[in-house]
């Protein structure tokens, strides 16, 4: 046994020649990025964060995306903008199919739009419960479905979806926010087992408590805020830039290994 061990290993000068080209296999040059909700907060960070590395960018939102496709074009990449209801499910491949139409290719899928509803478990309604499920937990899947039929059949993909604290933790006033989070980390993990053996990385993202719109009532709320930071080891929220090397990690062929994980982001949240 210990010798079929070892005559697996690769020779020391191919790992050698591996280790300096490390800075290259995060290159993303002449790929192609699906990102939703591209146009702001995190979306929008991750899609700077990956066009800096290379890749050109379509952005799918349900709002103008006027200020992102500058800052992409001011790094020498292309931005494509889409306006869709990514609740719609009848939209999700036609966007695969314009990618494919607009770029000739796609190569990487992000997952990142999402919206949140804050309401006592008690009195929280079926209408604000669908809302987020339909589009964090639902559309999420089936984009990924609808970009893995590609991925799949081309034998490379990257697809990274963005979870939350709260696929790990209960959160309070979030019932719906907290299940389709802690589902799609489940999905993460699940496409992760049907598709490595193929060529398809899929993964998550975990950001902490970042300074965005959703979070815009808890940085308002004096004590909630001041509570949230102190648990925070870095002190401090986060933002949309610090998820960008987490996204070009796992987009990149310097991911190529790695299956089903999930990187906090988080300022240490998770280590307190």
């Amino acid at each position: 046994m210990q010798d079929s061990i070892e005559n697996a290993a690769p020779p020391a000068s191919a790992t050698l020649a591996a280790s300096r080209g490390i800075l290259d296999a995060f290159r993303l040059d002449g790929q192609l990025a699906l990102v939703t909700g591209a146009n702001k907060g995190l979306g929008q960070g991750i899609a700077l964060a990956l066009a800096a590395a290379g890749a050109d960018i379509l952005g799918v939102s349900s709002s103008s995306a006027e200020e992102s496709a500058a800052l992409v074009q001011q790094l020498g990449r292309r931005y494509v903008h889409l306006a869709a209801d990514l609740r719609d499910m009848g939209v999700l491949p036609e966007l695969v199919q314009t990618a494919l139409r607009e770029f000739g290719r796609l190569d990487i899928l992000v997952n990142n739009a999402g919206t949140i509803r804050r309401t006592d478990a008690v009195d929280f309604s079926e209408a604000d419960w669908d809302a987020v499920i339909d589009l964090n937990l639902k559309s999420a899947f089936f984009l990924a479905q609808a970009a893995g039929r590609h991925f799949l059949t081309q034998g490379r993909g990257k697809i990274i979806n963005i979870v939350s604290m709260l696929s790990f933790q209960g959160g309070i006033r979030v019932p719906s926010y907290t299940a389709s989070k802690s589902g799609l980390l489940g999905i993460t993990r699940l496409l992760a087992n049907e598709w490595a053996a193929r060529g398809v990385n899929v993964n998550a993202i975990a950001p902490g408590y970042m300074a965005t719109d959703n979070t815009a009532a808890l940085r308002a709320d004096a004590t909630r805020n001041r509570d949230i930071l102190a648990r925070i080891p870095a002190g401090r929220w986060g933002q949309a830039a610090d998820l960008g090397g987490a996204a070009v990690f796992l987009a990149s062929r310097a991911s190529d290994y790695v299956h089903g994980t999930v990187l906090a982001v988080d300022g240490g949240w998770l280590a307190r």
